[in-house]
């Protein structure tokens, strides 16, 4: 009878933890807010997935787009604002390089199906903020050699 009682505080203590670590599932990542050119219905996944891919194309960190949050408690920046120039620098660029795909390139297709990006912040950013073009270095040409003798 004593293991009996042992046995039901076992089970019991073991469902309330259970319970408890269902209980305390991860909340839900906040739905993005003013999404202008990326789909509103983006996962949460997807939308770090390109943030994160702005990051090392430009080699910034998001404070280079987004402005500081107003509530000194947040430690991240206020996504939703539009406060910083770069943000809408970025969406022209995202626009430029959507019709640049689309024109030129949508004939390359991943393995769904859907066009790939060819060009993309990397090709003209090469992990700098501010893209900078460099002309190929001027080469000295040597003059073409006399033409042969002609034989008469």
């Amino acid at each position: 009878m004593h293991s009996y009682k042992k046995i039901i505080i076992i089970f019991s203590v073991a469902a309330l933890v259970f319970t408890g670590i269902a209980a305390t599932k991860a909340p839900e990542p906040e739905k993005p807010k003013n999404l202008k050119i990326l789909p509103k219905d983006i996962s949460h996944e997807d939308l770090e997935k390109v943030m994160h891919g702005f990051n090392d194309a430009l080699g910034v960190h998001c404070d280079f787009c987004h402005a500081k949050s107003k509530d000194p408690n947040q430690r991240w920046p206020d996504f939703a604002s539009d406060e910083k120039p770069e943000k809408n620098i970025a969406r022209k660029m995202m626009k430029m390089t959507a019709k640049i795909n689309k024109k030129y390139f949508s004939f390359e297709k991943d393995e769904q199906g859907n066009m790939k990006n060819v060009v993309s912040c990397g090709i003209c950013h090469h992990g700098t903020p501010h893209p900078e073009f460099k002309a190929p270095p001027h080469e000295e040409h040597q003059p073409p050699p006399p033409p042969p003798p002609a034989n008469n």
